[in-house]
């Protein structure tokens, strides 16, 4: 795979060979250059049991202390990274031309949001659990409340963003203001709103609001999509196209396998749980099958991270609570909202994550998944004291 830096192009000089080396490194991104250049740590896998245990270090930019995170199979489709802020203390403020949202993992505190000439300020409270949005290129900075440290977890689109332009002059300095997005002069811009309504894609439970004070004890509407009792939302925050869905599964249910592309990193907000994921070419048995070497597993707890669908994507997935309580997650794609992927306007599209293959979706019928998966979610929650509630009739083919 290695070849020499040469600055000549050598034509071939027959019809036997071909130009260029064949094999190659990949080179870095513009955003993988301004990771590398801030000095931090950049963590990557396929997950993470707890984000508060990464290694962070002092980041000059923001103020605080950080880690990036780039889970495997979300490269170039949004960034991440944890960052801490000193205990009686702020982060530097900042503007800039991607979005932004954060998970408060530790703390209490607050963030003030801003436009350039403007005086009116918007200031706002967030506590252990509270997610927000920041407007785009809003000025804004964070203040930790008390004498600990804080912690929080941000979701980017920096990669979409520094991978067009090139140009960290221009991402962190451009004088636009949106203002369709942000207006300073509406009060009630960072009041939670809980009324739902659907999304107009595909129907689901849709939430606009710019803050969830707790995401962990915040009401959800039953969906059922993915298992039996299976509650979810999605909210839409300061007009972005960061699409993320909060969802819960009930104490001894779990999820359908199911399969689609890369960008879902699923994040565990309560409760603790585990994740298998395997390549889709490797069938819906593979544990029946012996052909394990590629199924991979991530065990979380809050606060968690696993990358549903890594690599290259299309990689089937399914997600089990192990503990008393429901399990309680938040799954994060950047601007990759399914239901919006690339297509002609107007076709027929299907919502393929929750319906069954027999139908034409990726999801994988109880009846028709690995014995396995069913079998070790059992001998699991039998270990810390819990019950199954997968009722027999969950695996007959009729249901």
């Amino acid at each position: 795979m290695d070849h020499p830096a040469e600055q000549t192009f050598h034509e071939p000089t027959d019809n036997k060979t071909r130009a260029g080396f064949g094999k190659f490194l990949r080179p870095n991104t513009p955003y993988d250059n301004f990771m590398e250049a801030q000095g931090i740590p950049i963590y990557r896998d396929i997950g993470v049991r707890r984000v508060q245990d990464l290694p962070r270090k002092p980041w000059k930019r923001t103020g605080g202390s950080g880690t990036f995170i780039q889970l495997l199979g979300t490269e170039g489709l949004w960034g991440c990274y944890v960052v801490e802020v000193p205990g009686a203390g702020a982060l530097n403020p900042e503007k800039h031309l991607y979005e932004e949202q954060y998970l408060v993992v530790e703390g209490r505190g607050t963030t003030e949001v801003w436009l350039d000439g403007n005086s009116k300020k918007h200031t706002f409270e967030w506590q252990r659990g509270s997610i927000f949005a920041i407007p785009l290129n809003a000025t804004h900075r964070i203040v930790n409340a008390t004498s600990s440290p804080a912690l929080l977890l941000a979701g980017t689109t920096a990669p979409n963003i520094m991978n067009n332009f090139h140009s960290e002059d221009f991402i962190f300095n451009c004088p636009y203001q949106f203002k369709d997005r942000f207006d300073p002069e509406a009060g009630d811009y960072f009041k939670y709103k809980e009324d739902v309504t659907p999304d107009p894609v595909r129907g689901l439970a849709m939430r606009k609001t710019n803050i969830i004070p707790d995401v962990i004890g915040c009401e959800l509407p039953l969906d059922n999509r993915r298992s039996p009792g299976y509650r979810r939302i999605e909210p839409h925050m300061a007009g972005q196209q960061f699409y993320f869905w909060i969802g819960q599964h009930e104490t001894g249910r779990y999820s359908k396998a199911h399969a689609h592309g890369s960008a879902a990193v699923l994040i565990c907000l309560s409760g603790k749980g585990y994740t298998y994921t395997w390549p889709a070419t490797l069938g819906t048995k593979p544990w029946a099958a012996g052909t394990t070497e590629l199924i991979r597993r991530q065990d979380y707890e809050p606060v968690g991270m696993v990358s549903a669908a890594p690599m290259s994507g299309n990689w089937f997935h399914a997600h089990f609570g192990a503990s008393k309580e429901p399990l309680r997650l938040t799954a994060w794609f950047g601007p990759n909202a399914p239901g919006r992927e690339r297509g002609r306007p107007g076709e027929k599209a299907i919502d393929y994550g929750a319906i069954d293959m027999k139908d034409g979706g990726t999801a994988i019928p109880y009846n028709e998944e690995d014995p396995y998966l069913r079998k070790e979610f059992e001998e699991t929650l039998a270990s810390v004291g819990a019950k199954s509630r997968m009722e027999p009739v969950l695996y007959e083919k009729s249901y």
